[in-house]
């Protein structure tokens, strides 16, 4: 089988890659702006009559499509998320290699959720950002496009390879810089958010079984339970031998603190608190009803969120 990965260098395609190349009977392509991919091409700039000229001419089976953008004004992540994807998915209607169509799409797709429900894939969309806006419009222009194709709706990805500017990356900064610095005492905010997080290598096995599969429509990738991100704070400072205390800014700044681990100190000399804010647009709380992904492929989660912390941990720790 034939694959053509478009965002083989970006956090998800770096791992659905190797997935992908770990099966032997997948022949892989990359495509992407890095010069690393086998064939360089800009989704957000590019025609659909050049990708539809390199669809025919390598013949893929099955195209994935990891590419995008997080961050950005609203025009860019339009240009990155949802143009581009029209571009494919107008390629593919042209070509003749009659491919199936992975999208990569995300929880924030859905919006905020009840405080302790289970987001199912017939759950009404109403996004809160631009970002998911943006990825909502290509799940639509993939659903609507007729082709064979499916969208994987990620919840949020942990593990190696997590960008530093993501919250758990930011955690993890924060703690190297504390332990690295000799703070036995961190202050945190914005720690009482839960989010269901999935290790980025279930997300490319999902991805590989998605790909050999008939599903179509949107099918939710998660872990299927809600973490708090203090909860998360505490495991990672288990993991990474952080004997200090953390203490979290439940309010306002300037307001009280409370303990999140140990006993607090009022000492004015203390260092400014580091907040972790999701700007998904969700809310305070997002977990994934991932009974689709276990009905429909066979999939279910297999590495549990500390594994994905020590992982995040011991990249961030080569830095100390």
């Amino acid at each position: 089988m034939r694959v053509l990965l478009i965002g083989a260098n970006g956090y998800l395609g770096r791992f659905v890659a190797d997935r992908l190349l770990a099966d032997p009977a997948v022949q892989l392509t990359t495509l992407g702006r890095g010069d690393d991919a086998d064939v360089r091409f800009d989704l957000a700039t590019g025609s659909p009559g050049a990708l539809t000229r390199f669809l025919d001419a390598v013949h893929p089976g099955v195209v994935v499509n990891c590419a995008g953008a997080t961050r950005g004004g609203a025009r860019e992540l339009t240009r990155h998320n949802t143009v581009a994807v029209a571009t494919v998915c107008e390629a593919l209607r042209r070509s003749g290699c009659g491919a199936r169509l992975v999208q990569i799409g995300c929880s924030s797709e859905y919006g905020p959720s009840q405080h302790g429900s289970s987001t199912a894939e017939d759950s009404v969309p109403r996004p809160g950002g631009p970002y998911g806006v943006s990825k909502l419009a290509a799940t639509e222009l993939v659903l609507g496009s007729g082709l064979d194709a499916v969208v994987l709706r990620v919840f949020s990805p942990a593990g190696p390879g997590t960008p530093a500017g993501s919250p758990l990356g930011r955690l993890a900064e924060a703690m190297r810089r504390a332990m690295q610095s000799g703070d036995s005492d961190l202050k945190l905010g914005g720690l009482g958010v839960q989010r269901d997080f999935v290790d980025v290598r279930d997300v490319a096995r999902a991805v590989h079984a998605a790909s050999l599969s008939a599903a179509q429509g949107v099918i939710n990738i998660g872990s299927g339970r809600a973490v708090r991100l203090r909860d998360a704070a505490a495991t990672l400072a288990r993991v990474a031998g952080y004997g200090g205390t953390l203490h979290e800014l439940d309010g306002p700044p300037g307001g009280h603190l409370r303990p999140a681990i140990g006993h607090p100190r009022t000492d004015s000399d203390h260092p400014a608190p580091v907040a972790f804010p999701y700007p998904d647009g969700c809310g305070s709380w997002q977990q994934a009803d991932v009974r689709t992904a276990r009905d429909r492929l066979g999939w279910r989660p297999r590495i549990n969120l500390e594994e994905s912390l020590a992982d995040i941990w011991m990249e961030a720790a080569c830095r100390i």
